[in-house]
């Protein structure tokens, strides 16, 4: 079928709309009539060349729609459900997912993420010439549909705004999944979050929502810090006007039971890790995605106080589980997901978009259609 996308052919050049050819989808996947897909870093970072892809390709990973066509073999899904589509897909087999850690899933979903192709490794873009274009984290949302595993795909309730939960599909869902999954912040707790964009403002939603304090906020830009404030932060700090481990240090009586790391920056990771008060039990978490191949340092006598630093992928969440979950609580005022919105796009307006989060100039824009 013929659709239209955004596909990036150059490092560092605007994304070119044009009309391409879509396959139809196999036994176990879906063709999902995309609604609204989020604006993430990751696809930035893909135009930038800080995550290495292969091109040309059609990026978007952070998707809702509405089921086009299932799949022979599809179950639990039908044309016309919402649906919210997930960064990962999983195979429900592998070590990862029998631990319950689906988004860490070990098998060929994964391994095809950045590797160009669909999740069973084949690739069903092309343009009007025959010439194969690539996919993105197994989706490929920024175009009319996309063809999807299942297990990527979360049926939503009806009455859900697709360009509001879009975001669940990686950016809301990994800050909101790190508080709880991930660190299991206790209340009273105090946290500490680093980048006030998309994800670190879900993170401080969570963390107000699980009834942690204090809550520091940490960013460059003092729109994005009121912001914060205004969704639970009781503690600001702009980084570009105080080091952040010495306030948090001053405020906070030492340091945080828990950090968060929400930019992938590596100098930015190591003040998360050196914000965490020594004691056991101390956790700082990363979630921003760093350039491949960066670097960090950090103290090395922190870890006899047991302090923790780890790693957590589209916050450990259990996507047929969470996301509904996650959903209701947004559709019941408890996780105000829709004050992340802050500029909407039409696909024709993709590299505004693109230009606008680049330079911090919304939380997180929302391309629909």
């Amino acid at each position: 079928m013929k659709v239209k996308a955004a596909v990036l052919e150059q490092l560092n050049t605007p994304l070119i709309i044009e009309e391409i050819e879509l396959d139809e989808p196999k036994d176990k996947e879906v063709l999902v009539k995309i609604a609204a897909i989020g604006m993430c870093h990751s696809d930035i970072h893909c135009i930038k060349g800080d995550l290495s892809v292969p091109l040309p390709i059609v990026l978007g990973h952070e998707a809702a729609g509405t089921v086009e066509k299932a799949g022979s073999s599809v179950t639990g899904l039908q044309p016309g459900d919402k649906v919210v589509v997930t960064v990962a897909p999983y195979c429900g087999q592998c070590p990862a997912c029998m631990m319950g850690v689906p988004s860490s899933c070990e098998m060929d979903p994964q391994t095809a993420m950045l590797m160009g192709t669909l999740a069973d490794g084949t690739k069903r873009l092309k343009r009007q010439n025959g010439d194969e274009l690539n996919h993105f984290m197994a989706q490929s949302s920024f175009a009319e549909y996309a063809v999807v595993e299942r297990s990527a795909t979360v049926k939503v309730r009806d009455d859900a705004p697709l360009d509001v939960v879009c975001m669940l599909g990686c950016g809301a869902s990994t800050g909101i999944g790190a508080v709880i999954n991930k660190a299991r912040v206790q209340a009273g707790k105090s946290v500490a979050v680093f980048g006030c964009g998309g994800v670190g403002l879900a993170a401080i939603m969570a963390a107000k929502l699980v009834g942690a304090h204090p809550i520091v906020a940490v960013d460059l830009l003092d729109s994005k810090l009121e912001m914060a404030r205004e969704l639970g932060a009781t503690h600001l700090v702009n980084a570009s006007q105080e080091d952040p481990v010495t306030k948090i240090a001053v405020d906070c009586e030492g340091g945080v039971d828990y950090s968060f790391e929400s930019i992938g920056s590596t100098d930015v990771m190591t003040q998360a890790f050196h914000s965490v008060y020594p004691r056991p039990g101390g956790m700082a978490v990363v979630l921003g995605l760093a350039p491949i191949g960066a670097t960090f340092s950090i103290e090395a006598w922190r870890f006899m106080r047991e302090l923790v630093v780890t790693g957590c992928t589209v916050g450990s969440i259990k996507p047929q589980l969470d996301i509904p979950r996650y959903v209701n609580l947004f559709m019941e005022g408890k996780l105000p997901l829709d004050r992340l919105v802050s500029a909407r796009y039409s696909l024709e307006q993709i590299n505004e978009a693109v230009k606008d989060t680049l330079e911090g100039k919304v939380m997180r824009g929302v391309i629909t259609f």
